[in-house]
């Protein structure tokens, strides 16, 4: 059986204001709406539609930050924890020999950083990553091009994300699939067993 594996807030827990706050001034008015306004752009550099370092200079620029961009490297790519009940989750399905694939927008700072940060990611038998596809969820695109890239049989695979219209996106597409909340995992061990049952 094949899974596809959102990475953010099904596998990895984040905040980024919270951690792009130690960019800003300390002196800083509207610390919000600078940072809101920062994340304005993610979506495009996700896409791969900016390159890394013309991000970096413009996200700078944006907070009127004096880090330098390997500092902004290291307080973005900080946001990160782990779901570790979901982690278990991917242990046992690798454990009895089901194919697992990364399927995330993400963008080159995060990527491969969490394969170093986060070992466990290993465990994974490929990747459909948006700021190399230059797609993002829910871009029709880029659920054909997992469908493509991986010979997934669509009504075969289990699509695990957070967002519903990803969700919508991935029904549409075919596959068979489960809107994740991390508040509530045991509703997802539910579905899961389910689907293990049924084969």
């Amino acid at each position: 059986m094949t899974f596809l594996f959102d990475i953010g807030r099904v596998l990895l827990d984040f905040e980024y204001e919270r951690s792009l706050e130690k960019l800003l001034p300390v002196d800083c008015e509207d610390r919000r709406g600078r940072l809101e306004r920062l994340l304005e752009r993610k979506d495009d550099f996700e896409a791969g539609k900016i390159p890394e370092d013309e991000f970096i200079d413009w996200s700078l620029e944006r907070l009127e930050s004096e880090a330098t961009p390997d500092e902004f490297r290291s307080v973005w790519r900080s946001i990160f924890v782990p779901n570790a009940p979901m982690w278990q989750v991917v242990e046992r399905l690798a454990e009895e020999g089901h194919r697992l694939i990364l399927f995330s927008n993400i963008n080159s700072i995060h990527w491969p950083w969490i394969t170093e940060a986060f070992p466990r990611f290993s465990r994974f038998h490929g990747a459909v990553l948006s700021f190399e596809v230059g797609a993002i969820k829910a871009d029709p695109v880029i659920y054909q091009h997992a469908i493509e890239a991986h010979g997934l049989v669509p009504e075969q695979t289990r699509y695990i994300d957070d967002l519903p219209a990803n969700i919508a996106a991935g029904r549409k597409a075919g596959l068979r699939s489960w809107q994740y909340d991390l508040k509530d995992h045991a509703a997802f061990e539910q579905w899961l067993e389910a689907e293990l049952a049924e084969g």
